[in-house]
């Protein structure tokens, strides 16, 4: 990219643009600046930041020197961060400023975490801390770092089912399996070398592309590194304050947006929410695609944004932290939550065999497949299976083969419940529930029942303006447009429902308020 378009910008962030002449040239200095404080091949480095150019030009350096990047969720509390940072074995960490307060604690306890580094604060550090800025000062020096085929990253997982996992990836299979080889945006077919994607870039039209999660999940860095990678101009907003539909179309507005990647509906629907609030009219005309991936994104939701931007591609699509990028699905007509095409690379595994047509099991890639789960090999095991002389990595994802040989996506098997013997998937109930006008947001689970093993049980929140619909309508609604079994038996009202900052369902805390020990 540096030598095709060095002086593409790279980033539009608050602090101005950056080209790819200089992104290159600031990581290269941050790799020696660690190198220098004693990172070495293998280390372990967390990166600790909220969305800016610090956090890509710190992956950026900690992959120069053959170290192991990986990302911490910056709303985490002590707990949760100690439990990470021990789980990866972290030796250093790049933090933002405003999370001193944890760091220190956690330098108190944890033995491995020698190296600390500030982003933002020039003034009181503490032994074994040092300043983001003072790290830039170093000369890079491209041979005199230890690299290999076997240098890989760690992506950590939402832990919203459990918890967090980390997720190895050489950085070959990254490249090819995560980021679609570099030309996902592009219109290219795949690439064999990495050096391919510079002629692609360069021949490429410099459009703009925002995520609008945080980079710390995998959804907005892999959405950003494709990016990146496909010669574009990567806008970041910081999202200090969270999501917020009304900046998000400001900043579409003022830099020209022309591919806006979203988390499913607990994005799209407060962007449909602000467009039609007419508080504002913003000229959107720049914006060309508009996709979604890593959460449920309804059917009328598309619709509805169809209608607004009727130029505009919608995409839909498919990827998890252990498989990367499945591609962009179509939605079927009668189940599921989408379609996908059957290749020798993607299909349907039910225990050790290829699942036969209409039959149920877990969608499963081929090809660039992740290393493992650092530091639990039973997961590992689990994760793969060997069939026919080839190498399996099952996604979570409940799928079948229909007739006409595609792949129909049910849902996460983790989530899926067990009612009087028949198998509900929850983002089944929660797109039916979200199209109800009167509510804004749905979560489903299965609570324990001594009569029907689990009961169908929804957390909902409520549309402005709009009053609470009882159990009963509730079930009549769905029942008009489900098989009654899937219909919610319990159902609780919430003011707004918890979520990652990449929109993703908490379902322990969604089970946690039936349980009676929800977490205020």
């Amino acid at each position: 990219m540096v030598n095709r378009i060095p002086e593409r910008i790279a980033l539009l962030s608050e602090n101005g643009p950056v080209s790819y002449k200089e992104l290159d040239q600031r990581s290269s200095r941050l790799a020696a600046g660690l190198f220098a404080k004693g990172i070495r091949q293998g280390d372990h480095v967390g990166i600790y930041l909220m969305n800016g150019p610090e956090f890509l030009e710190s992956f950026f350096a900690i992959v120069k020197i053959g170290a192991v990047p990986f990302n911490i969720n910056y709303r985490y509390g002590y707990e949760e961060l100690l439990y990470l940072l021990s789980n990866a074995n972290a030796k250093a960490i790049i933090y933002d400023i405003q999370f001193s307060e944890h760091i220190n604690k956690l330098n108190e306890k944890l033995s491995t975490l020698e190296i600390c580094i500030s982003v933002g604060n020039e003034m009181g550090l503490v032994p074994g801390e040092f300043s983001y800025n003072e790290l830039l000062k170093f000369e890079y020096n491209f041979d005199g770092y230890a690299r290999s085929e076997n240098d890989y990253i760690l992506q950590y997982t939402g832990g919203t089912t459990g918890l967090p996992k980390g997720v190895m990836w050489s950085h070959k299979s990254f490249f090819f399996a995560c980021l679609g080889g570099g030309g996902l945006y592009a219109g290219a077919p795949p690439i064999s070398m990495p050096d391919e994607q510079g002629k692609i870039a360069f021949g490429a039209p410099p459009l703009k592309i925002l995520p609008c999660a945080p980079l710390m999940h995998g959804a907005a860095m892999w959405t950003a590194l494709s990016g990146i990678l496909g010669g574009m101009t990567l806008v970041l907003d910081p999202m200090r304050k969270g999501f917020n539909a009304h900046e998000i179309w400001d900043r579409v507005e003022h830099e020209g947006v022309n591919i806006l990647q979203i988390v499913g509906d607990a994005m799209a629907i407060p962007l449909l929410n602000a467009l039609k609030s007419k508080t504002k009219k913003w000229d959107l005309s720049s914006l060309v695609h508009l996709g979604s991936g890593g959460a449920i994104f309804s059917r009328h939701n598309k619709s509805e944004f169809k209608d607004i931007f009727p130029k505009c591609v919608i995409a839909d699509g498919m990827g998890t932290s252990e498989t990367g990028i499945s591609g962009m699905g179509s939605t079927p007509a009668k189940e599921g939550f989408m379609k996908l095409p059957i290749t020798d690379r993607q299909q349907v595994v039910i225990d050790n065999r290829i699942a036969d047509i209409n039959e149920i099991g877990y969608l499963a890639k081929a090809g660039n497949t992740p290393i493992g789960y650092y530091g639990d090999e039973q997961k590992s095991k689990e994760l793969f299976k060997h069939i026919d002389g080839k190498t399996w990595v099952l996604t979570g994802d409940r799928a079948k083969r229909d007739s006409l040989n595609t792949l129909i996506l049910y849902g996460r098997g983790s989530t899926c419940i067990n009612t009087g013997g028949e198998k509900v998937y929850p983002e089944e109930v929660e797109e039916i529930l979200r199209s109800h006008p009167s509510i804004f947001d749905a979560a489903v689970v299965g609570v324990t029942d001594s009569k029907w093993g689990e009961l169908v049980s929804a957390v909902i929140s409520i549309t402005e303006g709009s009053d609470s619909p009882s159990l009963q309508e509730v079930k009549t609604f769905c029942a008009s447009k489900l098989a009654g079994y899937k219909c919610p038996r319990q159902l609780r009202v919430v003011n707004t429902l918890k979520r990652s900052p990449a929109g993703k369902q908490d379902y322990k805390w969604v089970r946690s308020i039936f349980n009676g020990n929800e977490k205020k």
